[in-house]
């Protein structure tokens, strides 16, 4: 369907779900590599590997995080700029992201590679454990220059229009990562490296097709000559801010629960750590799926200036977060057994019993989280980036720090805690957020010359 038209004219709740479900389901596809990353490494190499992969995976989302920053940083103004028919600065923005997502993956990647060792040394870890997170790491490292844009790419895709392309990408990565490791670790019995080679593989292959209609002509974007600007790179980073922000603090946050978690109670308190944050790699996605599907026509009608529409569509988004998020809570505090044997096939009394609690604990997050997600989300797409980074900076860093120091004398208990405090900070913030910006958001629509004439 030609994106104008689905954007202006697809009733808000069917745009919905035109939008959102395939959303959805290709972000949980897009994610579910990392949970078969666990599964695998849990399953094939032991518990070790296991601790070692959750190590690790804070600094390789770091490496994803820039180009993400410059994927969704320019995918708001390239909506709003195709909302209001200006296709020329449209694909210029395309041509020169594409451009700094390449360049910066060759930087921070090279980063990454030379500074593996002592990165994991300064967490903690030694001997076979450090060695293990260094091999994991540098994989990523090399291939970062191809394998960001992939995340970028998705965004393009689905502002064009293609959306159930989109979806169908991410689920065939998901497979063909999976077959690749399933061979490299179940098969040829290679290292943990072979898990993080086989992930990018799979993001290299999927790199390669996803470009195929803007080089072929057949998307409403299309490379041109860029033409780079400060207000242009100003205006990307502003947008892509919050994302990015909430990345890189989210991943400072995890460095710091590692950390501590390896004085507390040494590979399996890292694990108990891993099994939740893979728990969270199944639901976040679906919300980020759905709110992030919607910012493409929530920026055009924002650009179009039909305000009434990005009401609708926003209420939509709102609604199915919540129900989301409390169907989560449901099935992780009800077996949280089963989510534990499925990435630690071994685990004795002590840590089952270990890991249910914290589960059961983990699970009250989804209660609110949902809430302020939502209002992120609508924030960023209304090209509103500074009350998206309060809300974004609070949920990953601010609040989980703070409530560290807080909930300290409980131990592991107040770390599995840190969770479902920090969801209930951002939502009263978020709900602060909104009621501040309301005169704004409610303003009414402002009819265009051509349909006055009509």
């Amino acid at each position: 369907m030609n994106s104008n038209a689905l954007f202006a004219k697809t009733p808000p709740l069917k745009l919905f779900f035109i939008a959102s479900i395939p959303g959805a389901v290709s972000m949980l596809a897009s994610a579910l590599y990392q949970t078969l990353d666990g599964v695998f490494v849990g399953q094939f190499l032991g518990a070790t590997a296991f601790a070692a992969l959750n190590l690790a995976m804070p600094f390789v989302i770091i490496n994803f995080s820039l180009a993400d920053l410059i994927g969704v940083g320019s995918a708001v103004p390239i909506s709003i700029c195709l909302g209001r028919k200006d296709e020329q600065e449209a694909n210029n923005i395309f041509t020169c992201a594409c451009l700094m997502i390449v360049g910066a993956g060759i930087v921070i990647g090279g980063i990454l590679f030379a500074a593996a060792p002592l990165l994991i040394r300064l967490m903690g870890a030694e001997g076979e454990f450090a060695d293990f997170a260094v091999q994991y790491l540098r994989v990523y490292a090399i291939c970062s220059p191809i394998t960001t844009i992939i995340f970028a790419v998705d965004n393009f895709l689905r502002i064009c229009g293609f959306i159930r392309g989109s979806m169908l990408l991410n689920i065939f990565m998901s497979v063909i990562s999976a077959i690749l490791e399933f061979l490299f670790l179940g098969v040829f019995r290679w290292g943990i490296w072979a898990a993080a080679l086989a992930t990018c593989s799979g993001m290299l292959i999927c790199v390669l097709i996803a470009f195929i209609p803007f080089f072929r002509g057949k998307a409403q974007l299309r490379f041109c000559r860029p033409r780079f600007s400060r207000r242009m790179i100003r205006q990307i980073i502003a947008c892509g801010s919050p994302n990015f922000l909430n990345n890189i603090a989210g991943r400072i946050t995890s460095i710091l629960m590692n950390a501590i978690l390896v004085r507390l109670g040494g590979e399996s308190a890292v694990s108990v750590y891993g099994v939740l944050m893979f728990a969270d790699g199944v639901v976040q996605p679906l919300l980020y799926g759905m709110c992030d599907s919607l910012q493409p026509a929530v920026g055009y009608n924002w650009g179009a200036q039909k305000y009434s529409r990005v009401r609708a569509i926003e209420k939509c988004c709102f609604v199915a977060s919540a129900v989301v998020s409390l169907l989560a809570v449901a099935v992780i505090a009800l077996f949280p057994e089963q989510i534990t044997n499925l990435f630690v096939a071994d685990a004795d009394a002590e840590f089952l019993r270990i890991s249910v609690w914290a589960l059961q604990l983990f699970s009250l997050t989804y209660i609110t989280r949902w809430f302020s997600f939502a209002t992120q989300s609508y924030m960023l797409a209304v090209e509103k980036p500074l009350p998206a980074s309060l809300i974004s900076v609070g949920t990953a860093l601010v609040f989980p720090v703070l409530l560290i120091a807080v909930l300290w004398p409980l131990g592991l208990t107040g770390i599995w805690l840190n969770f479902a405090g920090t969801a209930l900070l951002a939502a009263i913030l978020s709900l602060i957020i909104l009621r501040k910006a309301r005169s704004e958001l409610n303003k009414p629509d402002v009819e265009t010359p051509a349909a006055e004439q009509n």
